[in-house]
């Protein structure tokens, strides 16, 4: 069984810290609009002002690395994926009537672990 590193724990928390202040960011969007312009609307919009500030946050904080084109376009392929996970996870639970409010914390716990494993990759740390 291999040990993480200093490196690799520190990554792990700086991604939870900007994991969670995204989280926050798109969780408030969501619920501020979905009474007005729908749940997938607001859930998409709050996705991509969450993506800004994790992509920003992610180079510089998180793997302390240097924003570029290459790795831009891997962050959104990432995220592409992560977003068409959450927003089939989104419609599942509330369609088997999980509360509005309450059902993107499902998709959460589910799709965030698999982004940090997206996103490592795509931006290029190493093992």
């Amino acid at each position: 069984m291999k040990i993480l590193d200093k490196k690799q724990i520190g990554e792990i928390i700086r991604f939870g810290i900007v994991g969670v202040l995204a989280t926050i960011i798109q969780y408030l969007v969501y619920v501020i609009l979905y009474n007005f312009i729908g749940t997938n609307i607001a859930f998409t919009l709050g996705y991509i002002v969450s993506l800004i500030f994790n992509f920003i946050l992610s180079n510089y904080f998180t793997f302390k690395t240097n924003p570029n084109k290459e790795k831009g376009v891997k962050f959104l392929l990432a995220h592409g994926f992560n977003y068409g996970l959450q927003m089939v996870l989104l419609n599942l639970f509330n369609m088997v009537g999980v509360h509005k409010a309450i059902s993107p914390f499902l998709v959460y716990c589910i799709s965030i672990p698999v982004n940090f494993l997206l996103v490592r990759k795509a931006l290029g740390t190493k093992e």
